[in-house]
C-alpha cells in the first residue's frame, strides 16, 4: 500500500493506475475490526482501494469529544498494511489539505435533520456533510464502504449523494460485534472497564427488544429498553427510536408500522462519559 498525505499525490496516483471501480474506505482512524469489515468488502469489490484516515473537526459538537478521540495512526497502518494490497492507498491528509479555506456551506437532509442523532448532535450531520463531499470531490470513488452501526449517517451521506449528483454507490456493511454483543466503535477503548463490563446490555436488551415487537406496541418496547439497560451502574439511555429506514420518523403505534418497510430499532447510551450507539433490525413477522 502507499501512504499519501496530499490531494496533489492521491489524484496524481488514481490517474497513474487508472483501474476501476476504485472503492473509498473514510474512516477517522482508531482502526478496529469493524473498518477492517469495510476495507475487506472494498478490497474483495474493487482493483483500487483507498481508505482515508482523518479526524474531522466540523463534526464534534463537543469539543471534549474531539480532543479526546483515540488516534493511533502508525498502529492504524499497521492494520491496514495485512489487509491492502500494493497500489491500494491509505490517504492521511491535514486540516489544510481538506480545508484549504473555511468551509461555510450549510446542508439540509429533510426529517433527518429533525431526529435522534441529529437532535443530540447539533451541526454533526452538516459537519459529515463537509468532510465526505470534499473526500468524493478528492477521491471520486465509485463505490463507498460505510458501516451499519452509524444507520443515520449512512441515510445522510445518502441523501447528499442525490443532492450533489454523485455518481458513487454507497455500500452499507452489517455491524460487526465483540464476542460479548457490543457494536465494534473506535470509543469502545475509551471506557471505564467497570462500564464496558455493562456495555454489552445494549445489544442483549434491543435483541430482546426486536422480539416484543409482535406481542407488545412501541411505548411498551421503548419502556422496556430504557429501564432494562439503566439498571446498569453507569449506563443512561439518550434516546431510543423505532424508526422505517426511508424518513426515519420515530413510530409510535404499531398500527403505523407498514407492510413492505424494514423498521429498525435505533440507540444512544451513554456509558460513563462515553456515547455508545447501537441499531437492529425490528422484524414485522
Amino acid at each position: 500500500m502507499k501512504v499519501i498525505r496530499t490531494v496533489y499525490g492521491i489524484q496524481n496516483q488514481k490517474k497513474k493506475l487508472h483501474l476501476h471501480p476504485l472503492g473509498f474506505v473514510p474512516t477517522m482512524g482508531a482502526l478496529h475490526e469493524g473498518h477492517i469489515s469495510l476495507v475487506n468488502n472494498a478490497t474483495g469489490e474493487c482493483p483500487l482501494v483507498v481508505v482515508s484516515i482523518y479526524v474531522n473537526p466540523t463534526q464534534f459538537n463537543d469539543t471534549e469529544d474531539l480532543k479526546n478521540y483515540p488516534r493511533t495512526l502508525s498502529a492504524d497502518l499497521g492494520k491496514l498494511g495485512t489487509v491492502l494490497r500494493e497500489n491500494d492507498m491509505v490517504f492521511t491528509p491535514d486540516d489544510k489539505e481538506i480545508y484549504p479555506a473555511a468551509d461555510n456551506r450549510v446542508f439540509h437532509f429533510g426529517n433527518l435533520d429533525n431526529v435522534m442523532e441529529a437532535l443530540y448532535r447539533p451541526g454533526h450531520f452538516n459537519g459529515v456533510a463537509k468532510v465526505v463531499s470534499r473526500l468524493f470531490d478528492i477521491v471520486q470513488p465509485d463505490v463507498a464502504f460505510f458501516g451499519l452501526k452509524d444507520f443515520q449517517q449512512i441515510a445522510v451521506i445518502r441523501d447528499l449523494v442525490r443532492q450533489k449528483r454523485y455518481n458513487v454507490r454507497i455500500a452499507g456493511i452489517p455491524i460487526v460485534r465483540e464476542p460479548d454483543g457490543l457494536a465494534m466503535s473506535s470509543r469502545n477503548r475509551l471506557l471505564e472497564p467497570e462500564i464496558r463490563k455493562e456495555a454489552p446490555v445494549i445489544y442483549k436488551t434491543l435483541s430482546v427488544a426486536s422480539a416484543l415487537i409482535k406481542d407488545h406496541d412501541i411505548s411498551y418496547i421503548k419502556n422496556f429498553v430504557t429501564k432494562t439497560i439503566e439498571k446498569s451502574a453507569g449506563l443512561s439511555v439518550e434516546y431510543f427510536e423505532i424508526v422505517a429506514d426511508t424518513q426515519f420518523i420515530p413510530v409510535k403505534t404499531k398500527k403505523e408500522l407498514k407492510n413492505g418497510c424494514r423498521y429498525y430499532g435505533c440507540i444512544a447510551v451513554k456509558a460513563g462519559k462515553i456515547r455508545l450507539i447501537d441499531n437492529i433490525e425490528f422484524p414485522l413477522v
